[in-house]
């Protein structure tokens, strides 16, 4: 099993292939795949329009629609291991921040942060009431 950070990116690659191409996910599986990357990948594309709905309502202006590919997974991905509750509110935060620097742009990772700390907020404040 490889790291989770590298994991991560491999369903980031994943995804975004999925997304921009319509293909089956299972068909762009080449060689051997991690299965931490394997089963993120599959639960962010069986739950892709519940985690977009999200994005869109944490953020005014930019739809899932109207994000690039790149970052619309890499939230997909972040929300699914904040959902999973598995690594730390900072790191999945963290790591998505990360991803969208190195694949995207420091304005794609501002924006990022941006709408997963909204997320983040609306369901603190959804908890309390």
């Amino acid at each position: 099993m490889t790291g989770r950070r590298t994991a991560r990116r491999t369903a980031l690659f994943l995804l975004y292939q999925w997304d921009v191409t319509g293909q089956p996910l299972t068909s762009l599986y080449e060689g051997e795949v991690d299965t931490y990357a394997r089963e993120l990948a599959e639960e962010v594309s069986a739950h892709a329009e519940e985690l977009d709905a999200r994005i869109g309502s944490a953020s005014e202006d930019w739809s899932p629609d109207r994000l690039g590919a790149l970052e619309r997974n890499i939230l997909r991905i972040a929300l699914t291991e904040l959902r999973r509750d598995e690594i730390p509110l900072e790191v999945a935060i963290d790591e998505a921040v990360r991803l969208a620097k190195r694949y995207a742009s420091a304005d794609a990772a501002r924006l990022v942060n941006g709408i997963l700390g909204r997320v983040v907020r609306e369901e603190k404040s959804s908890e309390r009431t």
